[in-house]
């Protein structure tokens, strides 16, 4: 199939940041590594004019196409649902949507070619947020296939030990409760139009529990926040300037055995975890 033809004869939208995946090599990948889908119900965030929804048709049990623009909806309605018995179209915004209301089945596996400018948010509406534990979209959900900016994808994967600039919220808010894989890069030429950057494909594979057992979720958030309110700044003065007492600061960094002067960025997820419950049980003595 000619991809390139048929995307320029489409009218992109770039107010929805509408770039279509040309690249087959590309296409086939996503669909390898979704792995064995014949009895999957796969949800596909922006199809777009159906070129990996095509491929996953031809795989899956059941396909859930996504798509908030009309012009897409008419295309795929007329050339790509009559020839797929196994595809369901909905014409709506992604955040709109709960994945509890598009299947009462076993859990299902997203994939989403998305745009960039609205990764953050689609990723807190799949996965929510770290206090919430039984947040519905993420336990109807197996596994993510993302396609994100390349310098997203290094952030979602990094730790304490990356970069300081890739390590921060996001990092934290997706490896709580998933394991995030950095499966390739792809190319700007892969697309049409071409970005002005290049991207990546990351797997989020939802975990049964949190990577962290904490006392008080709710706190524990606060404290990542904290954390990485200023990179500028050390984890002390971070705490200090979220709002929590300085002389409980120091107490708590002494009592966990952490320098006072390292930075949020250079604590793990677990430390950060053991620090907000000795913040909690000192603020509890006061």
């Amino acid at each position: 199939m000619n991809y390139i033809q048929k995307a320029k004869k489409f009218n992109t939208k770039k107010s929805l940041g509408q770039n279509f995946l040309i690249d087959e090599n590309i296409l086939d990948f996503i669909v390898k590594q979704a792995g064995c889908i014949d009895d999957s119900i796969i949800i596909e965030i922006g199809p777009g004019i159906g070129f990996l929804t095509q491929k996953l048709c031809k795989k899956a049990k059941h396909v859930i196409a996504c798509e908030i623009d009309n012009d897409a909806i008419n295309y795929l309605n007329e050339n790509i649902l009559p020839f797929n018995k196994n595809l369901e179209l909905i014409n709506n915004d992604i955040l709109k949507l709960n994945i509890a209301d598009l299947t009462y089945e076993k859990k299902v596996k997203i994939i989403a070619n998305i745009p960039y400018y609205i990764t953050s948010p689609i990723i807190v509406h799949l996965l929510g947020e770290i206090d919430e534990l039984n947040n519905q979209n993420r336990n109807k959900i197996e596994e993510i296939i993302l396609m994100v900016q390349y310098e997203v994808a290094k952030r979602l994967v990094a730790n304490e030990n990356s970069n300081n600039k890739e390590y921060g919220l996001l990092s934290i808010l997706s490896q709580f409760y998933c394991n995030v894989e950095f499966l390739k890069k792809v190319k700007a030429s892969s697309f049409y139009p071409s970005p002005k950057v290049d991207s990546a494909i990351v797997k989020f594979k939802v975990k049964n529990s949190p990577i962290v057992k904490s006392n008080d979720y709710t706190f524990l958030k606060r404290v990542i926040k904290a954390c990485f309110l200023s990179r500028r700044k050390n984890v002390k003065n971070s705490l200090i300037q979220g709002g929590f007492d300085k002389d409980i600061v120091i107490k708590t960094l002494k009592d966990c055995d952490i320098n006072e002067n390292i930075r949020g960025e250079k604590l793990s997820i677990i430390e950060i975890n053991i620090l907000a419950n000795n913040l909690k049980l000192n603020l509890n003595l006061l």
